[in-house]
């Protein structure tokens, strides 16, 4: 299989290749390999790849899942596999192993992905964009010296790039939908608790954490979601899931929705205005489905609703570090932490358990508050992002000026704006690549429903993918233009 090859396929089309015995797994994991050495030069979205499961690859190893053999990237934050390294992004972690498999490995591995390797992440996943002291820049493949996004920003720059078809992907705040918006991506943020986060944690981030993956369709998405969304023994909760899987269930027509349009600057940052013609777009399209849209205010408490997940987030953030340097054999300080991430250090020192609590309460009145738009509306419909893909250094951890975790939303208000409130809520968000900025970098739309209703959220997504169609355009960081 030649790369032009590779590159025209999903991970599901892959998958298919694999079954009907047209190509192995095997061969497959050396086409990514050389792929990544094609665009990753470039690109910078891969930090280390597994021999053993490229040339030393033991087919009978795989899962047999629907994606059997489909090449597979992990994060370099969460996804942690016993024995293989785990670095978080930053040279305080050099050289760390995983102590225990995560249950989102053994959900990726069952869904019969090889996980040939680790995606590119900030440090701690603590910035909306993949740049860091330990890993360099990721670029966004659209444009050279811009900004994947992040924490995600490896796995969708390499998704996007071709160097694989599939890529895992977490968030907290839009870790995952900003990648997909900046790189013109397809990712979904399940509802809270739909994921397993064990066995270390109950819920990651204090439940606003989710996992799942970064693709270039909504199929893939959904038949991934069937894979993941498996309860584990010891999970704190079991939230709803639909009678079918949600991979028949999103080749479905949704029944009539009530969809509101959310312009509402809710941490004050302008929204540019292509980006606003795109989510009215995408209205109209929806409209033209039969589906009842008008424009609706959201009202999130304004950027203190940011700084009191600031307070939940780095809340023993400190305790968190200090135990890592234990096991990597590093002491936390300007040698081995980036300034921003220092400053978050001694930030956390000084949150006590009050003030933890008092922005948990802020979090759940934030939460209410928002939540009322599910009274009126079925589906919101946003931006994912008020800007697109903006160079690097914007939302660098080591940025001059920013050495106060007091101004750190700074980098994380603007691009976090319309994502972080489904993470407040818990609710399922995705970002879909639905149209071109004037500047040659995607603009991301954001769908969003109520709490377990993933599967509204995906058929709105089909049927917008075969209405604004993305699976065409190619950007210029592409394994088939870079030299494959």
């Amino acid at each position: 299989m030649n790369l032009a090859e590779y590159c025209k396929y999903d991970g599901l089309g892959l998958a298919e290749l694999v079954a009907k015995r047209q190509v192995s797994p095997k061969e497959l994991a050396a086409t990514a390999l050389k792929a990544i050495e094609v665009a990753n030069p470039t690109v910078n979205a891969v930090v280390e790849t597994y021999p053993d499961r490229i040339g030393g690859l033991d087919e009978a190893a795989l899962g047999n899942g629907p994606f059997r053999g489909v090449p597979f990237l992990i994060k370099d934050v969460f996804g942690h596999e016993k024995g293989r390294k785990i670095e978080f992004g930053s040279r305080l972690c050099r050289g760390m192993l995983g102590e225990v498999d995560s249950h989102v490995a053994e959900l990726f591995r069952a869904s019969g992905v090889n996980i040939l390797g680790r995606s590119a992440a900030p440090e701690y996943s603590m910035s909306a964009t993949t740049e860091s002291v330990f890993c360099g820049n990721t670029s966004n493949p659209w444009k050279q010296g811009y900004s994947a996004g992040g924490s995600t920003g490896g796995g969708q720059a390499a998704v996007t790039s071709g160097m694989v078809p599939l890529a895992h992907g977490s968030d907290i705040g839009g870790s995952i939908r900003i990648p997909a918006s900046w790189c013109g991506g397809v990712a979904l943020k399940p509802s809270r608790g739909r994921v397993s986060s064990g066995p270390s944690f109950d819920e990651g981030g204090f439940g606003m954490t989710s996992n799942l993956v970064q693709a270039t369709t909504v199929r893939d998405v959904a038949a991934m979601l069937d894979c993941m969304a498996v309860p584990q023994v010891g999970d704190p909760f079991l939230i709803p899931k639909p009678s079918e899987p949600y991979s028949s269930l999103t080749v479905k027509a949704p029944p009539r929705l009530r969809i509101g349009i959310v312009l509402s600057e809710l941490f004050g940052v302008t929204v540019d205005p292509e980006v606003k013609r795109a989510v009215q777009a995408a209205g109209q399209a929806l409209a033209a489905l039969g589906h009842e849209v008008e424009e609706a205010e959201v009202d999130i408490g304004g950027r203190d609703a940011m700084r009191s997940c600031n307070d939940v987030f780095f809340f023993a953030y400190d305790v968190r570090l200090d135990g890592y340097a234990k096991r990597s054999g590093s002491t936390p300080g300007v040698d081995t932490l980036e300034p921003v991430t220092l400053s978050l250090y001694e930030y956390a020192k000084g949150i006590t358990s009050a003030r933890f609590l008092a922005a948990v309460s802020a979090l759940n009145v934030a939460r209410r508050k928002l939540a009322r738009f599910y009274t009126r509306h079925d589906i919101w419909l946003s931006p994912t992002t008020a800007r697109v893909a903006e160079p690097w250094g914007k939302y660098n951890l080591s940025r001059p000026g920013v050495s106060s975790a007091n101004n750190v939303d700074l980098l994380l208000a603007e691009p976090c704006q319309f994502t972080v409130a489904h993470n407040i809520m818990g609710t399922p968000a995705m970002s879909l690549p639905l149209a071109m900025h004037s500047t040659g970098a995607p603009i991301g739309v954001q769908l969003a429903g109520r709490p377990a209703d993933e599967h509204l959220v995906l058929q709105l997504a089909t049927a917008l993918e075969q209405a604004m169609p993305w699976r065409e355009r190619v950007p210029p960081l592409h394994v088939t233009k870079l030299g494959g």
